[in-house]
């Protein structure tokens, strides 16, 4: 087996932390700077015009609130592992994000999270993370097939439950069959090993989750003066979540596909497309870049002997 000088692992390790920071950044930038659908000018107007110090302020709170509650819920799962601080959490949940920002449907994130475990319980660690965004994918289907009938989109509700069941009977009638030791039966099984309070918890705070960002998303179309019934807006929100994350894409892209679907759904109930572009831009930036800001510290932070770490 060959053996690594220790000076050399200690450049490569800085090595791959540029390149996952540089790499976000670069990525980033690139968006913001080549999308020729954002008008910064009518932007700048309309802010000026309805600029308020209250006003951004609380839609900053909304993104603070957004990671909060996925820092938490990661707190309350991983404790099936060990009890980790809240800063843990936050640390894990940024830095694997920042991880995850350029690959596809944002794997890289398990792996990022794996990194600050023993390489026993990487297994564990990725299983867990899969039950964390599991349940949000889950609330986000529900919700957006109850916007999906609101709008009366009918042969699209019969096409999921169509699916649904489809999928339920597939895993009844196939759950003993083995894919490389795997099966829906063990699977089943690992999830009901998780005591119910914390699946409660997970499931609580996924709701409370995924109404910050459909009222922050609701709340700048507010800004941006588009008049529509609350309703209305909050199931097209909804639907377009649903439809956008159903896609599989890239974090650094999640802005780009959401505003596709988005300009869609709301050109049809007549909202100008500049706005519906610049809000899904705002979502992004807000939700993801700024968290990858912070993630870059914790990653270019990280010290490879946190993997074999346990903390109190």
């Amino acid at each position: 087996m060959i053996s690594i000088p220790h000076k050399a692992k200690q450049f490569l390790v800085l090595l791959v932390k540029l390149l996952i920071v540089g790499g976000a950044f670069y990525f980033i930038y690139n968006q913001l700077a080549n999308n020729d659908k954002l008008d910064w000018q009518k932007f700048i107007t309309l802010f000026r015009k309805n600029q308020s110090v209250l006003g951004i302020g609380f839609i900053l709170l909304l993104s603070v609130l957004n990671r909060y509650f996925e820092i938490l819920k990661w707190q309350n799962l991983v404790k099936v592992i060990h009890e980790i601080s809240l800063g843990e959490a936050t640390k894990q949940v940024l830095a694997a994000l920042t991880a995850g920002i350029f690959t596809p449907n944002g794997v890289g994130e398990y792996a990022g999270k794996a990194l600050y475990y023993p390489k026993s319980e990487a297994k564990r660690v990725v299983f867990l993370n899969l039950i964390c965004n599991g349940i949000q994918m889950i609330l986000t289907v529900l919700f957006g097939t109850i916007g999906l009938l609101f709008l009366g989109y009918w042969k699209w509700v019969l096409g999921i439950i169509a699916i649904s069941f489809f999928f339920i009977l597939f895993s009844v009638l196939f759950k003993k069959i083995k894919i490389k030791g795997y099966s829906i039966e063990k699977l089943i099984h690992k999830i009901n090993e998780i005591p119910k309070p914390i699946h409660q918890k997970n499931i609580f705070l996924g709701i409370l989750r995924y109404l910050v960002f459909s009222h922050q998303y609701y709340f700048l179309f507010l800004a941006f003066d588009v008049d529509l019934p609350y309703f209305t807006l909050i199931a097209t929100i909804a639907v377009v979540y649903f439809l956008a994350s159903s896609l599989p894409t890239f974090q650094f892209l999640d802005f780009a596909v959401k505003g596709s679907v988005a300009v869609y759904f709301f050109g049809i109930l007549n909202v100008n497309e500049w706005i519906v572009v610049f809000i899904s831009t705002l979502m992004w930036f807000l939700n993801v870049v700024l968290p990858v800001v912070l993630g870059s510290y914790y990653v270019l932070n990280f010290k490879t002997s946190q993997t074999t770490q346990i903390n109190d």
